[in-house]
């Protein structure tokens, strides 16, 4: 009898342990998200130079790096959460910018964002390869914010985008608004390589080099 009680006590241990034995984590890697845009008829000629534009995002346990290209240029932004620092380099119209930037500074960033409660729905929803589920969260401006996710995928660094750190899978497909422009990001690439350190290496030259709080002073002016 003991010896049938432990046997069933394993099995229900490892009965419960199998959805975690199933998840895939994406402690190293990139994602790669393609943009689509909508727009109002006036602002068409924006959204048509977002035509082909892209998204990528590197990962390790503690740095990311994030990557928007589109024909008016590109830009990056590099965080390491263990060292408490990252850059931001643009490059538009033949003028390249490297901003700096410490924990605070990432904070007040990414701060539209912050402690972000879905709301998660069990409908699976099919995306290009992907079984996914919706999330809805309200933004602090009201607006709604819509994620489809794969929860068999975790991404490890929780901290590469405040928008999803509370989400509980991998984000497939969302919508961003800014003015009267939609913004679509739909997962085009998943890869679990490697990525080598150098492209979390702030640039020796070649940059006019701010701080976070300049960048922002010649905002407001």
């Amino acid at each position: 009898m003991k010896f049938l009680s432990t046997f069933f006590s394993l099995l229900f241990l490892l009965g419960n342990t199998h959805p975690l034995l199933a998840q895939k984590l994406l402690s190293e890697g990139s994602v790669q998200y393609d943009i689509s845009i909508t727009s109002s008829k006036a602002e068409a000629p924006i959204a048509n130079s977002f035509n082909g534009a892209t998204l990528s995002v590197f990962f390790k346990p503690t740095a990311s790096r994030t990557e928007m290209k589109s024909t008016l240029g590109s830009e990056a932004t590099m965080f390491d959460s263990r060292l408490g620092k990252g850059f931001i380099l643009k490059e538009y119209s033949g003028q390249k910018l490297m901003i700096s930037m410490n924990a605070g500074n990432w904070s007040e960033k990414n701060r539209t964002y912050e402690n972000l409660d879905f709301t998660v729905s069990d409908e699976i929803v099919k995306i290009r390869d992907y079984n996914c589920k919706k999330a809805i969260a309200t933004l602090p401006d009201g607006k709604m914010f819509t994620v489809y996710f794969d929860p068999s995928i975790t991404i490890v660094n929780k901290k590469y985008n405040n928008a999803f750190a509370q989400l509980p899978g991998l984000p497939v497909q969302y919508e961003l608004e800014s003015g009267n422009l939609t913004f679509r990001y739909t997962l085009s690439r998943l890869n679990y390589d490697a990525v080598p350190a150098s492209k979390f290496e702030e640039p020796k030259s070649g940059y006019r080099v701010m701080t976070y709080e300049e960048n922002q002073q010649l905002k407001r002016n």
